[in-house]
């Protein structure tokens, strides 16, 4: 008996594996030293927001008394558990090998990173000044007993569990918690051409005695210990509360979910971990990690660049789009033909001035706008507030749901509110997800719409470091169908018709499949038939199962997918016809590009949405045709791009290793490829 192959990659290993090969641009000697400690940084924060939804959601199936196989690609939730832990160890365990090499290789160049028993005598004293002047006042410190309640620990904040060895052999524990406010790095005077570096944990373990003195102790130990909890939203149904309410009630609850995963310092000892273990509740169902002396090495993220260019990646700067000049009106370029911006090439000015524009111009009466995840500190946000100063009619359809941007999403609701924007608080049942624009001018006594569609946030500082496509247009018939999906916001009981534009989630499942129909039946025909597709993630079996049909009829297809894939490509029989890379490199890559041959004439979209079941059915999406011929090609040459890399490319198949693209073709690393052709068209 021929055993079925499989068809599906469980999504939460395939994003094991993603997490991987940013851990692998942590290990690549060709990346500068301190990039690859951010990298590190990176591993650590996407590790941390994984078992606070995706860990917490496999756990809460098996909690259910649920197998949850069909969901989980085949997969027992229980023995996924099990499978994560054991693959989170090992990634664990090899971050930290990864971490010491890069440390001795920071030595080489004169920069050391210090503990709490490398402190020189002349060092000594800044460190004691640092903690009495900024650490002491700030810490929380916890003495540990049994007639009071243990204390409820904060998610994702790191402890030092402290042991005190008292003089009659019993044992004092107490507790330390390193506030996420502080700076986890603080550099130290430099000494005969040295840069040192300590954390703060070790600058407080060298001031223990400052802390503990008051106790009579024989020995005292300090091992870090961080625990991870459900990060899932729970509301409430109080009926009187505004959505914006329940949103900020539901982030403050989220501190006290479900923990779901400890980290500890397999140091420890044995009695002291169990110790705290008990006392936290800590059982065999949780993700239970021996780690290092240090944990949240997402701060590595911010590691400081002590002046360091030479250790760094050569800052980009961002480029202008040819022939459309930030110092003349956007509308009068706009109006006579559609521009593409690509950021971080492109600069990301030109959203902030077509608002700034739009906010200023007595000739424009409305501005509506969605909002997924704001920059801190918003450009955006600010020129839809001095356009309702000026009297404009704007609506902002504001994603208060955005997961871990709740807060900032929240803040700068109440100020729009309080300034007379009207607010959106999406759809009932879904997010909004699509990244889109449009105002209405008034020229000759008639309305015209201008507006742009985007593939990612509207968010000054993700657009410095995210490759995203925003298309602006003055193209009547697809702001139309946008304004369409404003009035369903206003209206959600009426499902509008889009002839140009293809939303979730009504109609984004049926529409792909047409088109990838299209495909099959060229490709049947014999007439040329491919599809080229980037994306996040695809993770929705139906639409694997479409891509599979597409690959045995003969369609050619090749993908970039940057994060999960649990689509299965090159198996014979099944998928011989789909290729499949991810590119890890200096930018996080964003773009979504639907590509679809149509016999050599390319019906080419642009899209908010990742091919995963929320985004085809839970969420609303856009993705909006390319009509300009020149923005065709220029999408088309922009995949190539990135298709040809073979330096950053990994190839994506069913050993899951990650292993990069090998060719004997001349070098292509595509993000640096991308500048550089953007910087030729500009010189032509």
């Amino acid at each position: 008996m021929v055993k079925e192959p499989k068809k599906y990659i469980n999504r939460e290993i395939s994003w094991l594996q993603f997490n991987d090969r940013v851990l692998q641009e942590a290990d690549d000697q060709s990346v500068p030293l301190i990039e690859r400690l951010r990298f590190l940084g990176i591993f650590s924060n996407n590790l941390d927001e994984f078992f606070k939804v995706r860990y917490a959601t496999v756990k809460r199936i098996d909690q259910a008394g649920k197998a949850g196989k069909s969901a989980l690609g085949g997969i027992k939730a229980s023995d996924l558990l099990v499978k994560i832990t054991e693959i989170v160890i090992r990634q664990q365990s090899k971050s930290l090998e990864i971490l010491g090499n890069i440390e001795s290789e920071l030595e080489n160049e004169n920069i050391f990173i210090i503990n709490e028993n490398e402190i020189s005598t002349s060092q000594h004293n800044f460190i004691k000044d640092y903690f009495y002047n900024r650490l002491s006042s700030a810490l929380v410190i916890i003495i540990l007993n049994d007639e009071t309640e243990f204390p409820h620990l904060q998610d994702s904040a790191a402890y030092l569990a402290i042991d005190m060895q008292l003089a009659n052999n019993s044992h004092q524990y107490a507790m330390i918690e390193i506030a996420k406010s502080m700076d986890r790095f603080v550099v130290l005077p430099e000494e005969n051409n040295k840069t040192c570096i300590i954390m703060v944990d070790d600058i407080i373990r060298y001031c223990l005695d400052d802390i503990f003195n008051i106790f009579d102790y024989q020995s005292i130990s300090a091992h870090m210990l961080k625990i991870t909890r459900d990060g899932e939203l729970d509301f409430d149904s109080d009926l009187s509360k505004s959505f914006l309410r329940k949103i900020s009630d539901s982030v403050k609850d989220r501190q006290i979910g479900e923990p779901v995963r400890f980290v500890y310092d397999k140091t420890i000892d044995a009695n002291t971990l169990d110790y705290f273990m008990k006392k936290m509740g800590i059982d065999n169902t949780d993700s239970i990690i021996p780690g290092g002396r240090y944990h949240n090495r997402r701060d590595y993220m911010s590691f400081p660049s002590l002046g360091r260019d030479d250790l760094m990646y050569k800052k980009i700067e961002p480029l202008e789009i040819k022939d459309l000049s930030l110092k003349t009106s956007i509308f009068i370029a706009i109006a006579e033909r559609d521009y593409l911006q690509y950021t971080p090439y492109h600069t990301f000015s030109y959203v902030v001035k077509f608002l700034r524009e739009a906010a200023i111009d007595p000739k424009v009466k409305t501005i509506k706008i969605t909002i997924y995840r704001l920059a801190q500190i918003s450009d955006v946000a600010s020129s839809l507030i001095n356009a309702a100063k000026n009297g404009k009619d704007v609506t902002v359809s504001i994603e208060l749901r955005a997961r871990f941007d709740e807060e900032a999403n929240i803040n700068y609701a109440e100020q729009m509110e309080a300034e007379g924007i009207n607010l959106i608080f999406g759809v009932q049942g879904l997010k909004v997800h699509s990244k889109m624009c449009v105002i209405e001018r008034e020229e000759s006594k008639k309305i015209k719409r201008y507006g742009f569609i985007s593939t990612g946030n509207f968010n000054e500082s993700t657009a410095k470091i995210y490759t995203d496509f925003t298309l602006f247009t003055s193209n009547q018939k697809i702001l139309k169908d946008i304004n369409r999906v404003f009035d369903f916001f206003e209206t959600n009981y009426k499902v509008a018709r889009y002839k140009h534009i293809i939303t979730s989630p009504h109609y984004t499942r049926a529409k792909l499949y047409a088109l990838i129909d299209n495909e099959i039946k060229n490709a049947q025909v014999g007439k040329p038939a491919y599809m080229k597709i980037k994306l996040n993630s695809i993770s929705n079996y139906e639409m694997i199962d479409k891509l599979y049909e597409a690959s045995q009829a003969g369609v050619k297809i090749n993908m970039i997918v940057r994060g999960i894939c649990c689509l299965i490509p090159g198996v014979k029989g099944m998928s011989e016809n789909i290729e499949v890379i991810s590119i890890i490199d200096k930018f996080l890559e964003h773009t979504r590009l639907y590509v679809f041959g149509n016999n050599n004439d390319p019906k080419i979209y642009i899209s908010s949405a990742d091919w995963m079941t929320r985004n085809i059915e839970n969420r609303v999406e856009v993705s909006c045709p390319i009509y300009d011929e020149s923005i065709k090609d220029e999408l088309l040459q922009t995949f190539d791009i990135c298709w040809n890399d073979n330096v950053k490319a990994r190839v994506l198949d069913e050993s899951q290793n990650n292993s990069y693209k090998q060719n004997n073709l001349p070098k292509v690393r595509s993000q640096f490829a991308q500048y550089n052709y953007y910087k030729e068209k500009l010189e032509k």
